[in-house]
């Protein structure tokens, strides 16, 4: 992923293009000088603080200026005799001087409350990242640490008596195997530019030591899934009728999720961790139908359960982590060898019995320790550290998998999206939001800040056949900027409700080279990304979610904007006049207007339906 600056567009309210236009006569549109940027924050490296008892361990310090704003500081902890490291906290603090909004990967609704800043990450839990931006969405300071296998906490409250924020970074509040030595770097950004671009650069920073696994073309192509339509009630029958007329729309893989493996429908894994085809029988001939409707088969598996009910629960027992109460199912500890080999040999014997084409891995988050954990090479177990033992699983269900098929599949969702599991798998998917268009809006964008070439998938979307079609394309178009994840009953929805999958399905696969692969340029966390762009090859992509005016510069050559909002009134700016070829249609792609026109330079309004697209070919 390619990150620009905001210059491709102007964001201001539709209040501002009401006044301007009123006052294109009188001069109020004349434009006026922008204002200077603030000066960078400083942060002296000698005033970052250790703060807790050590114990038996000492700290070395040691800075590393990559450039002005730019500047590394690692700590070296070491001991005399192997012992667990103390919760310690690494602090500072900084002047609140210009900050407007804070993102971090686990935002969603509250992002100016800075007392809520706190991000706790891991190897499966988001990721170790706190950015802080002004106003004009530029960064002001955007901090990272190193090891992204461990747990850490990152939070920053703002004190009011000096009105400044305090970082804390707290360490080794999760308990990790006795050790003589750690090091860990602290990352510091306060360079001007835009904030996704400041976040951009820490994930090259972390892919030099967690190095991403290869993302296929079909990573990036649209999907059906079986989740939200037929939860665990699936068919052979039905799922292969429903991919006949997926393909059609445009789909070129199904996620045959939860269900497959157990006839009890409570929604539990009391019976998962056999992983035999109970539902379906034989699962084979469902692949091989699946495949001779030209679509690839995803099949969903619970990674770390083995439930209660299950036939191989006695055969790991004392080999298990945690209960989960409520859900029927144990967790396998991946610290014994027998285990992990299981859990391997459970996908190499489904890709080569069944030729599936890929795996969402679920619940890995799971493999996690708690209170009473041994933290100890003993009793079989070969390694003392559940994060470092899921590490060499996932590194070998990695390369097996790959042996057997360069171009393998595999889902992750949020929250286990970070940079290590980057390392693991090439799709990762927003966290569950059913018929929730802004919560997916949200989630993706997160993900597309921070994933680079790891395609980002949205939660699977549904809706309701009573829907108006405009308001069922808002699932589309708020995801429009993530690889499209169907999940209604296909045979059910009406004629209007096809013909308008069909239509963006078929936009999206055009255009994919710059909705996924461009320039991608998110908008302000704290409105919800109220508007979106991404440009490549002198095509821009903006849709709008908000009333909110879209700015086209000077030499582009195509320019498509889409009304993702409830007014049909669009706001468009442009540096100087064109001459342009204008396509208005609706959410179905039926053609309103098309003609050749002059658009004048400044700002015009132009009308475009709900869920609908103006296209702009600029000659």
């Amino acid at each position: 992923m390619k990150v620009i600056r905001m210059k491709n567009i102007l964001v201001l309210f539709m209040a501002t293009f009401l006044l301007v236009s009123c006052g294109q006569e009188s001069g109020l549109n004349e434009k006026l000088p922008a204002s200077e940027p603030s000066e960078p924050i400083q942060i002296i490296a000698d005033s970052i603080k250790i703060v807790g008892d050590l114990k038996s361990f000492s700290v070395k310090r040691s800075l590393k200026k990559e450039e002005e704003g730019l500047q590394l500081l690692t700590f070296s902890f070491t001991a005399k005799e192997a012992a667990e490291l103390p919760p310690v906290s690494i602090k500072f603090d900084f002047p609140s001087f210009d900050i407007n909004g804070f993102w971090n990967p686990a935002i969603s609704v509250d992002k100016v409350n800075y007392y809520s800043s706190g991000i706790t990450s891991k190897a499966s839990r988001y990721a170790p990242i706190l950015s802080f931006y002004n106003n004009a969405l530029q960064n002001r300071i955007t901090i990272a640490l190193s090891d992204a296998l461990n747990q850490s906490e990152i939070i920053s409250y703002l004190k009011e008596e000096d009105v400044k924020f305090h970082p804390q970074i707290r360490l080794f509040k999760e308990r990790m195997p006795k050790t003589t030595s750690y090091e860990i770097t602290l990352r510091i950004d306060t360079r001007n530019l835009p904030y996704h671009k400041a976040i951009d650069e820490v994930a090259s920073w972390w892919a030099k030591d967690y190095p991403p696994m290869h993302v296929p073309g079909n990573a990036k192509k649209p999907m059906y899934s079986t989740w939200y339509s037929y939860h665990q009630n699936i068919s052979t029958e039905e799922i292969v009728a429903e991919c006949k007329i997926a393909k059609s729309l445009g789909c070129e893989a199904v996620i045959v999720d939860d269900g497959w493996q157990t006839k009890d429908g409570n929604r539990g894994y009391a019976y998962t961790g056999d992983w035999q085809p109970d539902r379906i029988g034989d699962m084979k001939a469902f692949v091989d139908a699946v495949h001779a409707e030209g679509m690839q088969f995803i099949l969903w598996y619970s990674l770390p359960f083995i439930g209660e009910n299950a036939k191989n629960y006695p055969k790991y027992k004392g080999k298990y982590l945690r209960y989960w109460d409520g859900q029927g199912t144990y967790v396998l500890d991946p610290r014994y060898p027998e285990v992990r080999d299981f859990i391997i040999n459970t996908y190499i014997t489904a890709m080569n019995e069944w030729n599936v084409d890929g795996f969402k891995l679920d619940f890995i988050g799971r493999f996690t320790a708690v209170e009473d954990t041994k933290l100890t090479k003993e009793n079989g177990r070969d390694y003392a550290s559940v994060n470092e033992a899921t590490d060499a699983l996932m590194t070998e269900i990695t390369n097996k998998l790959t042996e057997l098929n360069p171009n393998i599949l595999i889902e992750f969702r949020q929250p286990y999206i970070g940079p290590l599991m980057r390392k693991y798998g090439n799709m990762f998917r927003g966290v569950d939001a059913p018929n929730n268009a802004v919560a997916n809006r949200i989630e993706t964008t997160n993900l597309r800040i921070m994933a680079q070439n790891t395609a980002v998938h949205s939660d699977m979307f549904i809706w309701r056949i009573e829907e108006p079609v405009e308001m069922a394309a808002l699932q589309i178009l708020n995801i429009l900027y993530s690889v499209p994840q169907l999940s209604v009953k296909l045979e059910e929805i009406p004629e209007t409700h096809l013909n308008m999958i069909r239509y963006w399905f078929d936009y999206w696969n055009k255009n994919r080279h710059i909705l996924l692969d461009g320039d991608f340029i998110p908008s302000n966390p704290v409105a919800n990304y109220p508007i979106l762009t991404a440009v490549n090859e002198g095509h821009q992509i903006t849709t709008v979610y908000e009333d909110i005016i879209v700015k086209a510069e000077s030499g582009l050559k195509h320019l498509d904007i889409i009304n993702a909002k409830a007014s049909s009134s669009i706001g468009l700016t442009l540096d100087q006049s064109v001459s342009a070829h204008l396509i208005i249609s609706d959410c179905t792609g039926k053609v309103l207007i098309e003609k050749d026109t002059k658009l004048k330079k400044g700002i015009q309004e132009i009308s475009v339906p709900v869920s609908g697209m103006i296209s702009v070919e600029i000659h």
